[in-house]
């Protein structure tokens, strides 16, 4: 991990650091850590959002990191067919490869740095599976799935699929070096990722090498977010400490600091940390396993629907 980098960063853009006489640096308010548990037929998530309270969510509803598990032959799990309505899923894969499908024509192979993006808007099916040559040798898997809210007015809008590949993410470096951080979706001090979202967002995976602080401009109408894929570090001007499979939940500000501790474990060359930040919607949140809507009403005709058929079907040579 990770599977986009580059040899030297300083080749890249760089990030202007704030100026801390003109902006306001974002207090962390919490660190939580990630309950594990199983997800689909089988594979090892961690719920990086379970114990944060939904009011510093918005516009996020959830996010799983898939694994890090390195898989025995036969071993690799995927998800069978499942409906969604509602939101927006981004599957984001660090290392492994994992096979996309759904009832609306969407759908690919997605690996080493691959995003797959998702909009459920009115409903649909999907299936997420290793390919078989994963299944036979086993390796290494190791991911995100974001689970992104999207506004009653565009709950119903058809459904969309976008496939991101890892050479198309926006890679910038920090002004002294010391981080890579690839912009998936949204902007970050005027650069744009390639993901397109109807929600705005800003999603970054940053990796921070050992000892090396970052201080991010970031907006002051979005929420800010991080959460630890690997290694060990800080947060804030506090240097409050986080570290693998803990995210951190920040307060008002236009500025946000990460630091990578001096000494990393053995297996984590650097700090690993996935950013996250959006407009909140503000609207009430009905959230039932596959669905999220505005009301109990809504929930129940998704169900409705889906079991009618009217989310779509299993395409007849999945069968």
């Amino acid at each position: 991990m990770p599977a986009v980098t580059v040899e030297n960063p300083l080749t890249l853009p760089r990030v202007s650091t704030p100026d801390p006489v003109h902006s306001t640096a974002r207090p962390v308010l919490a660190v939580a850590t990630a309950p594990e548990g199983y997800e689909g037929e089988g594979f090892p998530v961690r719920r990086a959002f379970a114990k944060i309270n939904q009011k510093f969510l918005d516009p996020f509803i959830m996010m799983d990191q898939m694994g890090e598990v390195d898989y025995a032959a036969g071993e690799p799990k995927g998800t069978p067919w499942h409906p969604h309505r509602g939101f927006e899923t981004v599957t984001y894969i660090i290392d492994g490869t994992f096979i996309h499908r759904d009832s609306h024509g969407g759908g690919g192979t997605i690996t080493d740095g691959d995003t797959q993006w998702m909009t459920a808007g009115s409903g649909l099916l999907h299936i997420e599976t290793p390919p078989e040559s994963l299944v036979r040798s086993g390796g290494l898997f190791h991911g995100l799935q974001l689970w992104v809210n999207l506004p009653a007015s565009d709950k119903m809008i058809a459904p969309k699929y976008q496939d991101i590949r890892g050479g198309s993410v926006k890679l910038l470096s920090t002004e002294d070096g010391g981080a890579l951080l690839r912009v998936i979706a949204g902007e970050l001090d005027g650069h744009q990722g390639p993901g397109t979202t109807f929600t705005p967002i800003t999603m970054i995976h940053a990796s921070i090498n050992p000892g090396a602080q970052i201080t991010l401009p970031w907006r002051s109408d979005f929420n800010a977010l991080a959460y630890g894929l690997a290694g060990n570090g800080s947060a804030g001007t506090e240097q409050r400490p986080f570290h693998r499979g803990q995210a951190v939940v920040f307060g008002d500000g236009d500025s946000l600091t990460l630091r990578a501790d001096e000494k990393q474990d053995s297996r984590d060359n650097n700090f690993e940390v996935v950013i996250l930040g959006g407009l909140p919607i503000r609207e009430p949140v009905a959230h039932y396993g596959p669905f999220v809507m505005n009301s109990h009403r809504e929930l129940q005709q998704a169900m409705e629907d889906f079991q009618a058929g009217r989310l779509g079907t299993v395409p007849a040579d999945a069968n």
